[in-house]
Protein backbone atom coordinates (compact mmCIF):
# COMPACT_ATOMS: atom_id res chain seq x y z
CA UNK A 1 0.00 0.00 0.00
CA UNK A 2 1.29 3.47 -0.88
CA UNK A 3 -0.02 7.02 -1.29
CA UNK A 4 -0.08 8.71 -4.68
CA UNK A 5 -0.04 12.23 -3.17
CA UNK A 6 1.54 11.86 0.29
CA UNK A 7 1.87 15.62 0.82
CA UNK A 8 -1.88 15.84 1.45
CA UNK A 9 -1.41 13.76 4.59
CA UNK A 10 -0.12 16.90 6.30
CA UNK A 11 -3.73 18.09 6.38
CA UNK A 12 -4.30 15.48 9.13
CA UNK A 13 -2.62 17.99 11.42
CA UNK A 14 -6.05 19.64 11.45
CA UNK A 15 -7.38 16.79 13.66
CA UNK A 16 -5.49 17.88 16.83
CA UNK A 17 -6.51 21.45 16.02
CA UNK A 18 -10.16 20.30 16.04
CA UNK A 19 -9.64 18.62 19.42
CA UNK A 20 -8.14 21.77 20.92
CA UNK A 21 -11.01 23.89 19.60
CA UNK A 22 -13.54 21.39 20.99
CA UNK A 23 -12.18 21.55 24.53
CA UNK A 24 -11.88 25.35 24.32
CA UNK A 25 -15.51 25.54 23.22
CA UNK A 26 -16.71 23.20 26.02
CA UNK A 27 -14.89 25.27 28.67
CA UNK A 28 -16.35 28.46 27.19
CA UNK A 29 -19.90 27.02 27.36
CA UNK A 30 -19.43 26.03 31.00
CA UNK A 31 -18.20 29.51 31.86
CA UNK A 32 -21.15 31.13 30.09
CA UNK A 33 -23.65 28.88 31.90
CA UNK A 34 -22.22 29.94 35.25
CA UNK A 35 -22.62 33.62 34.31
CA UNK A 36 -26.24 33.30 33.16
CA UNK A 37 -27.80 32.95 36.61
CA UNK A 38 -29.16 30.36 39.04
CA UNK A 39 -27.62 26.95 38.20
CA UNK A 40 -30.86 25.07 38.95
CA UNK A 41 -32.85 27.34 36.65
CA UNK A 42 -30.25 27.08 33.85
CA UNK A 43 -30.18 23.31 34.20
CA UNK A 44 -33.96 23.25 33.80
CA UNK A 45 -33.73 25.40 30.65
CA UNK A 46 -31.14 23.17 28.96
CA UNK A 47 -32.41 19.82 30.17
CA UNK A 48 -33.16 18.72 26.58
CA UNK A 49 -29.52 19.34 25.53
CA UNK A 50 -27.38 16.16 25.29
CA UNK A 51 -23.59 16.62 25.74
CA UNK A 52 -23.08 13.04 24.58
CA UNK A 53 -24.80 13.72 21.24
CA UNK A 54 -22.81 16.93 20.81
CA UNK A 55 -19.57 15.00 21.34
CA UNK A 56 -20.74 12.30 18.92
CA UNK A 57 -21.52 14.93 16.24
CA UNK A 58 -18.06 16.42 16.76
CA UNK A 59 -16.51 12.97 16.41
CA UNK A 60 -18.36 12.38 13.14
CA UNK A 61 -17.13 15.69 11.67
CA UNK A 62 -13.54 15.00 12.75
CA UNK A 63 -13.60 11.49 11.28
CA UNK A 64 -15.08 12.80 8.04
CA UNK A 65 -12.29 15.40 7.82
CA UNK A 66 -9.63 12.75 8.45
CA UNK A 67 -11.10 10.41 5.81
CA UNK A 68 -11.26 13.24 3.26
CA UNK A 69 -7.60 14.11 3.94
CA UNK A 70 -6.54 10.49 3.44
CA UNK A 71 -8.69 10.31 0.28
CA UNK A 72 -6.82 13.31 -1.15
CA UNK A 73 -3.53 11.45 -0.62
CA UNK A 74 -5.14 8.53 -2.54
CA UNK A 75 -4.05 5.29 -0.85
CA UNK A 76 -3.47 2.66 -3.49
CA UNK A 77 -1.86 -0.69 -4.02
CA UNK A 78 -0.50 -2.26 -7.20
CA UNK A 79 -2.81 -4.84 -8.72
CA UNK A 80 -3.11 -6.33 -12.14
CA UNK A 81 0.50 -5.44 -12.87
CA UNK A 82 2.12 -7.11 -15.81
CA UNK A 83 4.29 -9.53 -13.85
CA UNK A 84 5.85 -11.90 -16.34
CA UNK A 85 7.73 -15.03 -15.34
CA UNK A 86 10.78 -15.55 -17.51
CA UNK A 87 13.55 -18.12 -17.77
CA UNK A 88 16.80 -16.62 -18.92
CA UNK A 89 20.12 -15.07 -17.93
CA UNK A 90 21.42 -11.59 -17.22
CA UNK A 91 23.68 -10.23 -19.97
CA UNK A 92 25.60 -6.95 -19.75
CA UNK A 93 26.92 -5.75 -23.12
CA UNK A 94 30.06 -3.60 -22.99
CA UNK A 95 30.48 -1.56 -26.19
CA UNK A 96 33.71 0.24 -27.08
CA UNK A 97 32.90 3.75 -28.36
CA UNK A 98 36.44 5.13 -28.57
CA UNK A 99 37.56 7.04 -31.69
CA UNK A 100 39.38 3.96 -32.98
CA UNK A 101 35.95 2.38 -33.55
CA UNK A 102 35.41 4.90 -36.38
CA UNK A 103 37.96 3.02 -38.53
CA UNK A 104 36.42 1.77 -41.76
CA UNK A 105 38.31 -1.49 -42.25
CA UNK A 106 34.86 -2.99 -41.62
CA UNK A 107 32.26 -1.05 -43.57
CA UNK A 108 30.61 1.28 -42.83
CA UNK A 109 32.66 1.46 -39.60
CA UNK A 110 33.62 -0.75 -36.68
CA UNK A 111 31.13 1.00 -34.40
CA UNK A 112 28.16 0.72 -36.75
CA UNK A 113 28.77 -2.99 -37.37
CA UNK A 114 29.14 -3.54 -33.62
CA UNK A 115 25.74 -1.90 -33.05
CA UNK A 116 24.19 -4.08 -35.76
CA UNK A 117 25.65 -7.15 -34.07
CA UNK A 118 24.24 -6.16 -30.66
CA UNK A 119 20.81 -5.53 -32.19
CA UNK A 120 20.84 -9.00 -33.75
CA UNK A 121 21.99 -10.52 -30.47
CA UNK A 122 19.12 -8.83 -28.61
CA UNK A 123 16.66 -10.41 -31.05
CA UNK A 124 18.08 -13.83 -30.28
CA UNK A 125 17.60 -13.44 -26.50
CA UNK A 126 13.88 -12.65 -26.02
CA UNK A 127 13.71 -14.00 -22.45
CA UNK A 128 17.00 -12.60 -21.14
CA UNK A 129 17.55 -9.37 -19.27
CA UNK A 130 19.98 -7.06 -21.04
CA UNK A 131 22.00 -4.05 -19.91
CA UNK A 132 24.36 -1.81 -21.88
CA UNK A 133 27.65 -0.18 -20.82
CA UNK A 134 29.56 2.16 -23.15
CA UNK A 135 33.22 2.92 -22.57
CA UNK A 136 36.24 4.73 -23.95
CA UNK A 137 38.48 6.63 -21.51
CA UNK A 138 35.71 6.09 -18.93
CA UNK A 139 32.80 3.67 -18.60
CA UNK A 140 29.14 4.65 -18.27
CA UNK A 141 25.99 2.61 -17.62
CA UNK A 142 23.93 3.32 -20.72
CA UNK A 143 20.99 1.14 -19.63
CA UNK A 144 20.47 -1.06 -16.53
CA UNK A 145 19.31 -4.66 -16.80
CA UNK A 146 15.83 -4.90 -18.29
CA UNK A 147 13.71 -7.22 -20.36
CA UNK A 148 12.33 -4.27 -22.35
CA UNK A 149 14.30 -5.02 -25.50
CA UNK A 150 12.65 -2.16 -27.41
CA UNK A 151 14.13 0.27 -24.89
CA UNK A 152 17.50 -1.49 -25.20
CA UNK A 153 17.53 -0.90 -28.95
CA UNK A 154 16.56 2.72 -28.45
CA UNK A 155 19.51 3.28 -26.09
CA UNK A 156 21.76 1.37 -28.46
CA UNK A 157 20.85 3.69 -31.34
CA UNK A 158 22.14 6.70 -29.37
CA UNK A 159 25.56 5.15 -28.70
CA UNK A 160 28.34 7.08 -30.45
CA UNK A 161 31.89 8.26 -29.89
CA UNK A 162 30.48 11.52 -28.51
CA UNK A 163 28.80 9.99 -25.44
CA UNK A 164 32.14 9.55 -23.66
CA UNK A 165 34.26 12.73 -23.78
CA UNK A 166 37.44 11.07 -22.42
CA UNK A 167 39.31 9.00 -24.99
CA UNK A 168 41.07 5.67 -24.42
CA UNK A 169 40.05 2.01 -24.02
CA UNK A 170 39.57 1.24 -20.32
CA UNK A 171 38.29 -2.32 -20.57
CA UNK A 172 38.88 -2.84 -16.83
CA UNK A 173 36.51 0.01 -15.90
CA UNK A 174 33.93 -1.35 -18.35
CA UNK A 175 34.04 -4.79 -16.70
CA UNK A 176 33.65 -3.20 -13.25
CA UNK A 177 30.61 -1.23 -14.42
CA UNK A 178 29.07 -4.36 -15.91
CA UNK A 179 29.56 -6.31 -12.70
CA UNK A 180 27.95 -3.48 -10.69
CA UNK A 181 24.85 -3.86 -12.88
CA UNK A 182 24.31 -7.51 -11.82
CA UNK A 183 22.47 -8.87 -8.79
CA UNK A 184 25.40 -9.63 -6.49
CA UNK A 185 23.39 -12.21 -4.52
CA UNK A 186 23.60 -14.68 -7.41
CA UNK A 187 26.81 -16.39 -8.51
CA UNK A 188 25.62 -17.76 -11.82
CA UNK A 189 23.46 -16.97 -14.83
CA UNK A 190 25.52 -13.83 -15.45
CA UNK A 191 27.52 -13.01 -18.56
CA UNK A 192 29.32 -10.06 -20.12
CA UNK A 193 29.62 -9.62 -23.88
CA UNK A 194 32.58 -7.34 -24.60
CA UNK A 195 32.82 -5.81 -28.08
CA UNK A 196 36.01 -3.87 -28.80
CA UNK A 197 39.05 -3.57 -31.03
CA UNK A 198 41.13 -4.10 -27.87
CA UNK A 199 43.54 -1.28 -28.68
CA UNK A 200 45.43 0.20 -25.70
CA UNK A 201 44.44 -2.88 -23.67
CA UNK A 202 44.89 -2.04 -19.97
CA UNK A 203 46.67 -4.51 -17.68
CA UNK A 204 43.99 -4.42 -14.96
CA UNK A 205 41.48 -6.12 -17.29
CA UNK A 206 43.16 -9.55 -16.98
CA UNK A 207 43.22 -9.42 -13.17
CA UNK A 208 39.63 -8.24 -13.06
CA UNK A 209 38.55 -10.99 -15.46
CA UNK A 210 39.94 -13.60 -13.09
CA UNK A 211 38.02 -12.04 -10.18
CA UNK A 212 34.80 -12.05 -12.21
CA UNK A 213 35.34 -15.71 -13.10
CA UNK A 214 35.47 -16.49 -9.36
CA UNK A 215 32.11 -14.71 -9.02
CA UNK A 216 30.55 -16.94 -11.69
CA UNK A 217 30.58 -14.39 -14.51
CA UNK A 218 31.33 -15.57 -18.05
CA UNK A 219 32.92 -12.99 -20.37
CA UNK A 220 32.52 -13.49 -24.11
CA UNK A 221 34.66 -11.16 -26.22
CA UNK A 222 34.23 -10.08 -29.83
CA UNK A 223 37.16 -8.53 -31.68
CA UNK A 224 36.07 -6.07 -34.32
CA UNK A 225 38.62 -4.73 -36.81
CA UNK A 226 41.64 -6.06 -38.63
CA UNK A 227 45.13 -6.89 -37.28
CA UNK A 228 46.64 -5.03 -40.26
CA UNK A 229 45.01 -1.84 -39.05
CA UNK A 230 43.23 1.09 -40.67
CA UNK A 231 43.22 4.87 -40.55
CA UNK A 232 40.56 6.86 -38.66
CA UNK A 233 38.38 9.31 -40.55
CA UNK A 234 37.20 12.31 -38.53
CA UNK A 235 33.40 12.53 -39.12
CA UNK A 236 33.38 16.31 -38.63
CA UNK A 237 36.29 17.37 -40.84
CA UNK A 238 36.41 14.24 -43.07
CA UNK A 239 40.18 14.27 -42.62
CA UNK A 240 42.46 11.41 -41.61
CA UNK A 241 43.37 11.59 -37.93
CA UNK A 242 47.00 12.42 -37.12
CA UNK A 243 48.97 12.28 -33.90
CA UNK A 244 50.80 15.14 -32.15
CA UNK A 245 53.83 14.66 -34.43
CA UNK A 246 51.70 14.91 -37.54
CA UNK A 247 51.90 11.19 -38.42
CA UNK A 248 48.82 9.36 -39.68
CA UNK A 249 47.19 7.28 -36.91
CA UNK A 250 46.69 3.58 -37.67
CA UNK A 251 44.49 1.53 -35.32
CA UNK A 252 44.95 -2.26 -35.14
CA UNK A 253 42.87 -5.03 -33.60
CA UNK A 254 44.44 -6.48 -30.42
CA UNK A 255 43.21 -10.08 -30.43
CA UNK A 256 45.66 -11.27 -27.77
CA UNK A 257 44.16 -9.18 -24.97
CA UNK A 258 40.57 -10.04 -25.86
CA UNK A 259 41.33 -13.78 -26.08
CA UNK A 260 43.02 -13.69 -22.68
CA UNK A 261 39.93 -12.17 -21.02
CA UNK A 262 37.59 -14.76 -22.56
CA UNK A 263 39.82 -17.74 -21.65
CA UNK A 264 40.12 -16.70 -17.97
CA UNK A 265 36.30 -16.76 -17.54
CA UNK A 266 35.48 -19.80 -19.65
CA UNK A 267 34.00 -17.61 -22.35
CA UNK A 268 34.28 -17.50 -26.11
CA UNK A 269 36.37 -15.18 -28.29
CA UNK A 270 35.00 -14.39 -31.75
CA UNK A 271 36.61 -12.42 -34.54
CA UNK A 272 33.89 -10.41 -36.25
CA UNK A 273 33.31 -11.70 -39.74
CA UNK A 274 29.57 -11.91 -40.31
CA UNK A 275 26.79 -10.47 -38.12
CA UNK A 276 24.53 -13.53 -38.16
CA UNK A 277 27.33 -16.05 -37.63
CA UNK A 278 28.90 -14.21 -34.70
CA UNK A 279 25.51 -13.54 -33.05
CA UNK A 280 24.56 -17.22 -33.38
CA UNK A 281 27.89 -18.36 -31.90
CA UNK A 282 27.62 -16.03 -28.91
CA UNK A 283 23.98 -16.99 -28.31
CA UNK A 284 24.89 -20.69 -28.38
CA UNK A 285 27.70 -20.08 -25.87
CA UNK A 286 25.33 -18.20 -23.53
CA UNK A 287 22.86 -21.08 -23.60
CA UNK A 288 25.50 -23.37 -22.08
CA UNK A 289 25.20 -21.42 -18.82
CA UNK A 290 21.67 -22.64 -18.01
CA UNK A 291 18.82 -20.32 -17.11
CA UNK A 292 17.21 -19.00 -13.96
CA UNK A 293 13.63 -17.93 -13.36
CA UNK A 294 12.82 -14.31 -12.54
CA UNK A 295 9.78 -12.07 -12.45
CA UNK A 296 9.72 -8.92 -14.52
CA UNK A 297 7.22 -6.18 -13.70
CA UNK A 298 6.10 -4.04 -16.61
CA UNK A 299 3.43 -1.33 -16.46
CA UNK A 300 1.73 -1.30 -13.07
CA UNK A 301 -1.96 -0.72 -12.53
CA UNK A 302 -3.20 0.51 -9.13
CA UNK A 303 -6.29 -0.10 -7.04
CA UNK A 304 -7.33 3.36 -5.83
CA UNK A 305 -9.24 3.67 -2.55
CA UNK A 306 -10.10 7.38 -2.55
CA UNK A 307 -13.72 6.89 -3.81
CA UNK A 308 -14.55 4.65 -0.85
CA UNK A 309 -12.98 7.04 1.64
CA UNK A 310 -14.83 10.01 0.17
CA UNK A 311 -18.08 8.03 0.26
CA UNK A 312 -17.54 7.20 3.92
CA UNK A 313 -16.77 10.86 4.70
CA UNK A 314 -19.99 11.96 2.99
CA UNK A 315 -22.02 9.40 4.95
CA UNK A 316 -20.57 10.62 8.24
CA UNK A 317 -21.39 14.23 7.38
CA UNK A 318 -24.95 13.29 6.42
CA UNK A 319 -25.46 11.41 9.70
CA UNK A 320 -24.10 14.41 11.62
CA UNK A 321 -26.38 16.77 9.66
CA UNK A 322 -29.55 14.88 10.54
CA UNK A 323 -28.60 14.18 14.15
CA UNK A 324 -30.05 16.51 16.80
CA UNK A 325 -28.24 17.65 19.94
CA UNK A 326 -31.47 17.26 21.97
CA UNK A 327 -32.39 14.21 24.01
CA UNK A 328 -35.97 14.11 22.72
CA UNK A 329 -36.01 15.81 19.35
CA UNK A 330 -39.66 16.60 18.45
CA UNK A 331 -42.83 14.58 18.61
CA UNK A 332 -43.27 10.92 17.89
CA UNK A 333 -44.69 11.72 14.44
CA UNK A 334 -41.68 13.85 13.63
CA UNK A 335 -39.40 11.04 14.74
CA UNK A 336 -41.19 8.61 12.45
CA UNK A 337 -40.88 11.01 9.51
CA UNK A 338 -37.16 11.42 10.22
CA UNK A 339 -36.71 7.68 10.34
CA UNK A 340 -38.25 7.43 6.88
CA UNK A 341 -36.48 10.49 5.49
CA UNK A 342 -32.94 9.75 6.61
CA UNK A 343 -32.46 6.38 4.86
CA UNK A 344 -34.14 7.68 1.70
CA UNK A 345 -31.99 10.81 1.63
CA UNK A 346 -28.83 8.83 2.32
CA UNK A 347 -29.65 6.37 -0.44
CA UNK A 348 -30.30 9.13 -2.97
CA UNK A 349 -27.10 10.98 -2.09
CA UNK A 350 -25.08 7.77 -2.15
CA UNK A 351 -26.41 6.85 -5.60
CA UNK A 352 -25.93 10.35 -6.99
CA UNK A 353 -22.51 11.15 -5.59
CA UNK A 354 -20.61 8.05 -4.61
CA UNK A 355 -21.65 5.38 -7.08
CA UNK A 356 -20.85 7.41 -10.26
CA UNK A 357 -17.38 8.19 -8.93
CA UNK A 358 -16.77 4.55 -8.04
CA UNK A 359 -18.13 3.41 -11.41
CA UNK A 360 -15.93 5.83 -13.38
CA UNK A 361 -12.87 4.85 -11.38
CA UNK A 362 -13.58 1.17 -11.99
CA UNK A 363 -14.06 1.69 -15.75
CA UNK A 364 -10.86 3.70 -15.98
CA UNK A 365 -8.97 1.02 -14.09
CA UNK A 366 -10.21 -1.67 -16.49
CA UNK A 367 -9.22 0.42 -19.52
CA UNK A 368 -5.71 0.99 -18.12
CA UNK A 369 -5.43 -2.74 -17.45
CA UNK A 370 -6.42 -3.53 -21.06
CA UNK A 371 -3.91 -0.96 -22.27
CA UNK A 372 -1.15 -2.56 -20.21
CA UNK A 373 -1.93 -5.98 -21.64
CA UNK A 374 -1.81 -4.64 -25.21
CA UNK A 375 1.42 -2.73 -24.47
CA UNK A 376 3.19 -5.85 -23.20
CA UNK A 377 2.17 -7.69 -26.37
CA UNK A 378 3.70 -4.94 -28.51
CA UNK A 379 0.25 -3.73 -29.69
CA UNK A 380 1.04 -0.09 -29.03
CA UNK A 381 -1.81 1.34 -31.11
CA UNK A 382 -4.42 -0.65 -29.17
CA UNK A 383 -2.72 0.28 -25.91
CA UNK A 384 -2.83 3.98 -26.79
CA UNK A 385 -6.55 3.76 -27.61
CA UNK A 386 -7.36 2.18 -24.24
CA UNK A 387 -5.26 4.71 -22.35
CA UNK A 388 -6.96 7.54 -24.28
CA UNK A 389 -10.41 6.24 -23.29
CA UNK A 390 -9.28 6.07 -19.65
CA UNK A 391 -8.06 9.68 -19.85
CA UNK A 392 -11.35 10.80 -21.43
CA UNK A 393 -13.26 9.29 -18.50
CA UNK A 394 -10.90 10.72 -15.91
CA UNK A 395 -8.55 13.50 -17.11
CA UNK A 396 -6.87 13.49 -13.68
CA UNK A 397 -5.70 9.87 -13.99
CA UNK A 398 -1.96 10.51 -14.16
CA UNK A 399 -1.17 6.81 -14.54
CA UNK A 400 -3.24 6.66 -17.73
CA UNK A 401 -1.64 9.88 -18.99
CA UNK A 402 1.87 8.56 -18.35
CA UNK A 403 1.19 5.19 -19.99
CA UNK A 404 -0.47 6.98 -22.92
CA UNK A 405 2.75 8.92 -23.46
CA UNK A 406 4.76 5.68 -23.53
CA UNK A 407 2.39 4.04 -26.03
CA UNK A 408 2.35 7.11 -28.30
CA UNK A 409 6.14 7.23 -28.27
CA UNK A 410 6.28 3.58 -29.33
CA UNK A 411 3.93 4.53 -32.21
CA UNK A 412 6.44 7.21 -33.32
CA UNK A 413 4.04 10.00 -32.31
CA UNK A 414 6.55 12.08 -30.41
CA UNK A 415 4.57 15.34 -30.27
CA UNK A 416 1.45 13.61 -28.93
CA UNK A 417 3.59 11.74 -26.40
CA UNK A 418 5.00 15.04 -25.15
CA UNK A 419 1.49 16.37 -24.54
CA UNK A 420 0.61 13.24 -22.54
CA UNK A 421 3.77 13.56 -20.43
CA UNK A 422 3.00 17.24 -19.78
CA UNK A 423 -0.48 16.28 -18.56
CA UNK A 424 1.01 13.60 -16.28
CA UNK A 425 3.52 16.12 -14.89
CA UNK A 426 0.84 18.74 -14.27
CA UNK A 427 -1.58 16.32 -12.59
CA UNK A 428 0.84 14.25 -10.53
CA UNK A 429 1.64 15.09 -6.91
CA UNK A 430 4.23 12.34 -6.51
CA UNK A 431 7.86 13.36 -7.01
CA UNK A 432 8.76 9.91 -8.33
CA UNK A 433 5.96 9.96 -10.92
CA UNK A 434 6.86 13.49 -12.00
CA UNK A 435 10.54 12.59 -12.31
CA UNK A 436 9.70 9.59 -14.52
CA UNK A 437 7.50 11.73 -16.77
CA UNK A 438 10.20 14.42 -17.08
CA UNK A 439 12.79 11.74 -17.92
CA UNK A 440 10.64 10.16 -20.65
CA UNK A 441 9.90 13.60 -22.03
CA UNK A 442 13.63 14.26 -22.21
CA UNK A 443 14.18 11.01 -24.15
CA UNK A 444 11.54 12.00 -26.72
CA UNK A 445 13.00 15.50 -27.10
CA UNK A 446 16.52 14.10 -27.42
CA UNK A 447 15.45 11.77 -30.23
CA UNK A 448 13.75 14.76 -31.90
CA UNK A 449 17.10 16.63 -31.78
CA UNK A 450 15.67 19.35 -29.48
CA UNK A 451 18.73 19.57 -27.27
CA UNK A 452 17.91 22.72 -25.27
CA UNK A 453 14.47 21.43 -24.30
CA UNK A 454 15.66 17.90 -23.49
CA UNK A 455 18.45 19.29 -21.28
CA UNK A 456 15.83 21.22 -19.32
CA UNK A 457 13.67 18.08 -19.00
CA UNK A 458 16.57 15.98 -17.66
CA UNK A 459 17.45 18.74 -15.18
CA UNK A 460 13.87 18.76 -13.87
CA UNK A 461 13.97 14.95 -13.54
CA UNK A 462 17.20 15.15 -11.53
CA UNK A 463 15.80 17.90 -9.28
CA UNK A 464 12.97 15.55 -8.31
CA UNK A 465 15.13 12.39 -8.23
CA UNK A 466 18.87 13.20 -7.82
CA UNK A 467 19.68 9.46 -7.70
CA UNK A 468 18.54 8.86 -11.32
CA UNK A 469 21.83 7.92 -13.00
CA UNK A 470 20.14 7.38 -16.38
CA UNK A 471 18.90 10.98 -16.38
CA UNK A 472 22.36 12.20 -15.35
CA UNK A 473 24.08 10.26 -18.13
CA UNK A 474 21.58 11.36 -20.79
CA UNK A 475 21.97 14.94 -19.59
CA UNK A 476 25.73 14.71 -20.14
CA UNK A 477 25.19 13.33 -23.63
CA UNK A 478 22.71 16.06 -24.49
CA UNK A 479 25.08 18.79 -23.28
CA UNK A 480 27.93 17.34 -25.36
CA UNK A 481 25.66 17.11 -28.40
CA UNK A 482 24.45 20.68 -27.93
CA UNK A 483 28.03 21.98 -27.76
CA UNK A 484 28.92 20.11 -30.95
CA UNK A 485 25.92 21.58 -32.75
CA UNK A 486 26.83 25.07 -31.55
CA UNK A 487 30.43 24.63 -32.70
CA UNK A 488 29.25 23.33 -36.06
CA UNK A 489 26.87 26.27 -36.44
CA UNK A 490 29.66 28.69 -35.50
CA UNK A 491 31.98 27.14 -38.10
CA UNK A 492 29.30 27.52 -40.77
CA UNK A 493 28.78 31.17 -39.83
CA UNK A 494 32.52 31.80 -39.93
CA UNK A 495 32.69 30.21 -43.39
CA UNK A 496 29.87 32.43 -44.61
CA UNK A 497 31.59 35.53 -43.24
CA UNK A 498 34.93 34.54 -44.84
CA UNK A 499 33.14 33.97 -48.15
CA UNK A 500 31.57 37.43 -47.97
CA UNK A 501 34.98 38.99 -47.27
CA UNK A 502 36.52 37.19 -50.25
CA UNK A 503 33.70 38.39 -52.47
CA UNK A 504 34.25 41.98 -51.34
CA UNK A 505 37.97 41.73 -52.14
CA UNK A 506 37.26 40.43 -55.62
CA UNK A 507 34.84 43.23 -56.40
CA UNK A 508 36.68 46.09 -58.23
CA UNK A 509 35.64 49.67 -57.45
CA UNK A 510 33.56 51.10 -60.27
CA UNK A 511 34.65 54.47 -61.71
CA UNK A 512 32.44 57.25 -60.51
CA UNK A 513 31.01 59.58 -63.16
CA UNK A 514 32.52 63.07 -63.13
CA UNK A 515 30.36 65.88 -61.81
CA UNK A 516 32.47 68.71 -63.50
CA UNK A 517 31.27 70.47 -66.63
CA UNK A 518 33.34 70.47 -69.84
CA UNK A 519 34.38 74.11 -69.36
CA UNK A 520 35.54 73.48 -65.76
CA UNK A 521 37.53 70.44 -66.90
CA UNK A 522 39.31 72.48 -69.65
CA UNK A 523 40.25 75.25 -67.17
CA UNK A 524 41.49 72.63 -64.67
CA UNK A 525 43.63 71.02 -67.38
CA UNK A 526 45.13 74.40 -68.40
CA UNK A 527 46.06 75.15 -64.78
CA UNK A 528 47.78 71.76 -64.43
CA UNK A 529 49.73 72.28 -67.66
CA UNK A 530 50.89 75.70 -66.48
CA UNK A 531 52.06 74.20 -63.14
CA UNK A 532 53.96 71.51 -65.07
CA UNK A 533 55.66 74.18 -67.25
CA UNK A 534 56.72 76.24 -64.22
CA UNK A 535 58.16 73.11 -62.54
CA UNK A 536 60.22 72.22 -65.67
CA UNK A 537 61.64 75.77 -65.80
CA UNK A 538 62.79 75.54 -62.19
CA UNK A 539 64.45 72.17 -62.80
CA UNK A 540 66.40 73.48 -65.78
CA UNK A 541 67.73 76.40 -63.72
CA UNK A 542 68.84 74.02 -60.95
CA UNK A 543 70.64 71.71 -63.42
CA UNK A 544 72.51 74.67 -64.89
CA UNK A 545 73.86 75.83 -61.51
CA UNK A 546 74.66 72.40 -59.98
CA UNK A 547 78.14 70.62 -60.29
CA UNK A 548 78.64 67.37 -62.24
CA UNK A 549 77.40 64.18 -60.50
CA UNK A 550 79.99 61.45 -59.52
CA UNK A 551 80.19 58.31 -61.65
CA UNK A 552 79.87 55.76 -58.66
CA UNK A 553 77.96 55.86 -55.40
CA UNK A 554 79.90 54.06 -52.56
Amino acid sequence: MSFQHPLYLFSLLGVPVFLVLYFVYINWKKARIKKIGDPALVAQLIKEYSPQKFFFKFTLITLAFALAAIALANPRKPIGSSNMRRNGIDVMIALDVSKSMLAQDIKPSRLERAKQLISRLIDKMPNDRIGIVVFAGRAYLQMPLTSDHAAAKMYLSTASTDVVPTQGTVIGDALKMCYAGFNNKEKKYKSIVLISDGEDHDETADKLAQSLADEGVMINTIGIGSPDGATIQDPVTNETKKDAEGKTVVTRLNETGLKSIAVKTGGLYQLFTNTDEVAAAVEAQLRTMGQHSFTETALVNYQNYFPWLLGAALLLLLVEFFMSEKKNAGTAAAKEEKKKLVPTTLSILFCCLVLPAVSLAQEGKELVKKGNEAYNKGQYQAAAENYKKAVDKNPFDTTAQYNLGNALYKNNKGDDALQAYDAAIAGSRSKADKASAWYNKGVVLQNNKKMAECIEAYKNALKLNPADEDARLNLQKAIVKQKEEQQKEKKEQDKKQDKKKDQKKEEKPKPQPSKMTKKEAEEKLKALMQQEKNLQDKLRKVDANSPNKPEKDW
